[in-house]
C-alpha cells in the first residue's frame, strides 16, 4: 500500500494566520497590519502567536517601539510573500485580462529623466497596453513596505528586500557644455580642471561621489576646489552643466544620451569606474515578468557616441 502523504491543511493549519503574518512582516507593525486587514490588533497578535506556537519558534523580535523579523521569521516571510504574490498575480490576470496593466517603477529623478523616459516609447509597441507609474526617490526604500513592481538601484546587487538583475556598470568623468568650452579653454590636466567652475550635488546612492572623492580617486588632492554651484539633485547639476554653468561629474549611463546629442562634452582627463553597478530589483514574491524583461532590454539600449 502506498505511503499516505500529509495534506496541505495538516502542514499549514491556518492560511489566515499566514496572511496576517505577511502583513505584519511587510509593514513592520501589528497596528498597521490590523488597519490594512480590517481587524483588531489583538486578533493579529493572536494569529502570529498561534503560528509561533505551532512552529515552536519566534518569528519576531519584540523591541521597545518596533518589531523585527527573526531569521526564522525572515525565511517564512520570503516564502509566504512570494506565494501570495503569485496567487494574487493569477487572480489579477484572470479577473483583469482585458484591462490595461500598470507597471510601478522606483528610480531616482536623474535616472528617470535621462535614462528611463527616453526609452519608454517602446511601451506603445506592446500588444497589451501598459500604464507606467513612476515613483522617484533620492534614497533607497524598503520594497517590502511599498507597492512596487521594479526598482532601479546602484549598488553591489545584494539587497534583502528583492532579487536583482544586473543592468550595466558605471563610469564617472567630467562633462560640460560646448558653449562652456567656448568661454573657457579645454583643461588638459587635473590641476587645470580643479581651477574651473565646478558643479556638485548631494549624493543619492551609497557609492555616489562628489568632486573631492573623484579627484582623490584620480590620485590628485587639490588644496581648494572652485565650486560654482551646488544642488540637492544630480539632475539639476546635469541641467546646469548643459546650460554652460560649469563642469559636472558625468555618470556615463545617466548622461549618455546628452553626450550622443552633443549637449554635453566629455573631458577626457581622468575617469573612475566604481565597483558597484546598476541593477533592476524585483521585490521578493514577484517574478521577472515578460513586461519587466522588456523594460530591462529598453534600459540597456544605447546609441554609439561619435568622437
Amino acid at each position: 500500500m502506498a505511503k499516505s502523504t500529509k495534506g496541505y491543511r495538516r502542514i499549514v493549519p491556518s492560511l489566515t494566520a499566514l496572511v496576517e503574518f505577511e502583513a505584519v512582516a511587510r509593514l513592520s507593525s501589528f497596528t498597521s497590519a490590523a488597519q490594512e486587514l480590517g481587524v483588531t490588533q489583538a486578533a493579529v497578535s493572536r494569529q502570529v502567536k498561534f503560528l509561533e506556537e505551532t512552529l515552536k519558534t519566534r518569528l519576531f523580535h519584540r523591541l521597545h517601539r518596533s518589531i523585527a523579523l527573526t531569521s526564522d521569521g525572515e525565511a517564512l516571510y520570503l516564502v509566504v510573500a512570494e506565494s501570495m504574490q503569485k496567487i494574487a498575480g493569477v487572480f489579477d490576470r484572470l479577473s483583469n485580462s482585458q484591462q490595461q496593466k500598470e507597471l510601478v517603477i522606483v528610480a531616482t529623478a536623474a535616472f528617470s529623466a535621462f535614462r528611463l523616459w527616453p526609452r519608454l516609447a517602446g511601451v506603445r509597441e506592446m500588444e497589451q497596453p501598459v500604464h507606467i507609474r513612476l515613483n522617484t526617490q533620492n534614497f533607497t526604500s524598503d520594497l517590502r513596505h511599498v507597492e512596487v513592481d521594479v526598482a532601479v538601484r546602484f549598488g553591489d546587487g545584494s539587497w534583502k528586500d528583492g532579487s536583482s538583475t544586473l543592468l550595466f556598470d558605471e563610469e564617472v568623468f567630467p562633462v560640460c557644455s560646448p558653449s562652456f568650452l567656448e568661454w573657457k579653454s579645454r583643461p588638459t590636466t587635473l590641476e587645470e580642471l580643479a581651477d574651473l567652475p565646478l558643479i556638485d550635488s548631494d549624493p543619492t546612492y551609497e557609492g555616489w561621489m562628489g568632486w573631492e572623492e573623484w579627484f582623490n580617486s584620480a590620485g590628485y588632492r587639490p588644496a581648494k576646489l572652485n565650486y560654482a554651484l551646488r544642488s540637492s539633485l544630480y539632475a539639476d547639476s546635469v541641467h546646469a552643466a548643459r546650460h554652460g554653468q560649469g563642469v559636472a561629474l558625468g555618470w556615463a549611463r545617466i548622461v549618455h544620451d546628452l553626450l550622443v546629442s552633443g549637449e554635453l562634452v566629455r573631458l577626457p582627463i581622468a575617469t573612475f569606474k566604481p565597483k558597484d553597478a546598476y541593477y533592476v530589483v524585483v521585490p521578493h514574491g514577484r517574478s521577472v515578468t515578460p513586461m519587466v524583461a522588456t523594460l530591462i532590454e529598453w534600459l540597456r539600449e544605447e546609441e554609439p557616441i561619435e568622437h
